[in-house]
């Protein structure tokens, strides 16, 4: 019965379940769908496998250690949260795909062998482009088929660099690469999901087009993922210190030119990730300790922040800083669990963020990695003057505006203080994060300097805030981001390139035609019965896909 103690199991069955149950089962099955998995990831012993073989090669759909432990436990808790915070008005796209999307990243953190690992992550991308479909909008639409383009083309990186592995005679089971030539194609399909620019816009430009909820599912799974991916096969190579230290920095800046309060909040996901890819790439216990760590703390308060921005737009269906202001009087509980989380993001004393963040930056100290040190305490500052000083302030402060149209659901809230204690407790407590890293934790993260640095520099940020709140409040614009240039070579592709591509396509097959004509036999169009039973079944899928939509 070993099989049966994946954490990926109950949820991929909650997701079948959902699809087609009615909405009182398909309440019950979010919401206990994620606690059987949180139970199973928590008991998942190290050293547990369970696998077969294919063709030879071994698949072993379970691996467990302390690593993909950690990571199995906070998907599991995230898919609760948001199944919780979206349970009203609990859509089929939005549950099932959820569920699934949850699934496959149980399945990444858990795999053994590369070719589970491409199945899972292939899993991840067509159930992450469902949850964007969910903003049932044609921007929604468009920035899924981006997004599952993009993902394509991470997916046929990383395909190609594990078939060209085990071509080479390398390992079928999962483990450290060098960066050779496939090693390097399996970095870049990693660094695509992990959103290091320039390969971020695709994060950017979708997750803040889906619901509310759909946009804090998908914040916990991708890039997340990659992180596991990227500890778990790369851990100690330098590139990735200074792609995630620029990735920090290159967040922050576009965090704090951002209007839109999801979008801007997306631009954290680039940021935080940076520190968690700059600790795989420092390598060190400490490190990937810290890398965990921020992780598991990330995918809670990032969460939060996403419910926050969420409830904002779900109570007044606007989601621009020029749009909204004095939102204080109306919405007083968003505000302060909201606070939670921007003061978690931002290092505060006593929330989660302080006590794994601090883990990355001291392995950075401990390696003479002095550069990257202060860069990455340089993004801190950018992260509490945009999360929170700017989108607070101009989201809640302010004249009092009218009343919002709509209020709150329950679930709405009681996820956000659900996440909120989470934040809270693991501060107060960090011990009880500390015990599932990978390595055993000897950092202390309350002491007299740490504390009085942070303090300083949240001190110091709102001052700078305060004398230029005027100049960041922006006009409702939209930044450039480098998803500019892919689609200008898109339009290049299309109109130029695409053409002349095709007319010499329609020529070598004419020539293909006019050469092998006389030696082939009359072309027999009839529909047989096996045929007509695949497009039967291939329509009745469709249409439950349909159903579920």
């Amino acid at each position: 019965m070993s099989e049966l103690a994946h954490p990926a199991w109950p949820l991929l069955a909650g997701a079948a379940v959902a699809a087609v149950a009615p909405l009182p089962v398909r309440r019950l099955v979010a919401l206990l769908a994620p606690l059987v998995a949180l139970v199973l990831a928590w008991r998942l012993p190290d050293g547990a496998a369970v696998g077969g073989a294919l063709m030879g090669l071994p698949l072993i759909a379970l691996r467990a250690d302390a690593l993909a432990r950690v990571f199995a436990i906070v998907f599991a808790l995230a898919a609760g949260l948001g199944a919780l915070y979206g349970l009203e008005p609990a859509r089929q796209r939005l549950l099932a795909a959820g569920l699934a999307a949850a699934a496959a990243a149980e399945g990444i953190v858990l795999a053994g062998d590369w070719v589970t690992l491409y199945l899972a992550w292939e899993t991840l991308a067509v159930a992450s482009f469902v949850l964007v479909t969910d903003g049932r909008t044609a921007r929604a639409w468009r920035s899924a088929l981006g997004y599952l383009l993009v993902h394509a083309l991470g997916g046929a990186l990383l395909l190609a660099g594990v078939v060209w592995h085990l071509a080479s005679g390398g390992d079928p089971r999962i483990g450290p690469l060098a960066l050779d030539g496939p090693g390097w194609l399996v970095l870049l399909a990693f660094a695509v999901n992990a959103a290091v620019p320039p390969l971020h816009a695709w994060l950017t430009d979708a997750y803040p087009e889906s619901s509310p909820a759909g946009t804090v599912l998908l914040s916990a799974f991708a890039t997340k993922a990659a992180v596991y991916a990227l500890l778990r096969v790369f851990a100690g190579q330098e590139v990735l210190v200074w792609a995630g230290t620029a990735m920090a920095l290159y967040g922050v800046v576009y965090a704090v030119l951002a209007t839109d309060i999801r979008r801007l909040l997306a631009y954290h996901i680039v940021s935080q990730v940076g520190y968690m890819v700059a600790g795989a790439g420092i390598g060190t216990a400490l490190a990937v300790n810290g890398a965990a760590a921020h992780a598991f703390c990330h995918i809670i308060y990032k969460a939060l922040l996403l419910m926050g921005a969420g409830a904002v737009v779900h109570a007044t269906g606007r989601g621009r800083l020029p749009d909204l202001g004095g939102l204080a009087p109306h919405m007083p509980a968003t505000l302060a669990l909201y606070m939670v989380g921007a003061l978690s993001i931002s290092g505060a004393p006593l929330l989660n963020g302080f006590v794994s963040k601090s883990l990355v930056l001291a392995a950075a100290e401990a390696t003479h990695r002095d550069t990257a040190y202060w860069l990455l305490t340089l993004a801190s500052v950018g992260t509490f003057l945009s999360t929170g000083l700017k989108l607070p302030w101009f989201t809640f402060g302010g004249a009092p505006a009218a009343r919002p149209a709509a209020a709150l659901p329950r679930p709405m809230l009681a996820a956000m203080t659900l996440a909120a204690a989470l934040c809270l407790l693991l501060g107060v407590a960090p011990g009880l994060l500390y015990a599932l890293l990978p390595f055993p934790v000897a950092y202390a993260p309350y002491t007299a300097g740490h504390v009085l640095e942070s303090l300083q520099i949240l001190a110091g940020t709102t001052l700078a805030f305060l004398l230029l709140k005027e100049t960041l409040h922006g006009a409702a614009s939209r930044t450039l981001d480098v998803d500019v240039l892919y689609r200008a070579a898109g339009r290049l592709l299309r109109d130029g390139l695409a053409p002349a591509l095709a007319r010499v396509a329609d020529a070598a097959e004419a020539l293909s035609y006019a050469l092998v004509a006389r030696q082939l036999p009359a072309p027999d169009f009839r529909l047989g019965v096996p045929i007509g039973y695949a497009v039967l079944i291939t329509l009745l899928t469709l249409g439950l896909t349909l159903l579920a939509w």
